[in-house]
């Protein structure tokens, strides 16, 4: 079995203003590195909207993805704990599956 991590990254801040691209490709130039690779879903970005109290919070966010042998949460953890901090975020969201490769 493998796994597929994806990481849901907003494209702003919480004002609005949008990130310096170098600031991504430095995100994707580290997991590239690691995984091997990655797959970026940037052509149109999604959007992501969820309640926040009483009122509704939206992002335009990039989905990236990458797959590995094994999965090791710490790191994950560690990552997602960086990216919060590094885009100001409350919570960045990375999902695990696991997949299998035909």
């Amino acid at each position: 079995m493998m796994h597929l991590i994806q990481i849901l990254l907003p494209l702003a801040d919480n004002e609005g203003r949008e990130f310096p691209e170098e600031t991504l490709r430095g995100i994707h130039a580290e997991l590239a590195a690691r995984f091997g690779g990655l797959t970026a879903y940037s052509r149109s970005p999604a959007r992501g909207i969820w309640k926040s109290g009483p009122d509704e919070q939206k992002d335009d966010i990039v989905i990236v993805e990458v797959m590995a042998q094994a999965l090791d949460e710490k790191w994950w953890t560690d990552l997602r704990s960086h990216l919060e901090k590094l885009l100001g975020q409350e919570e960045i969201v990375i999902r695990a599956t696991e997949i299998r490769k035909l």
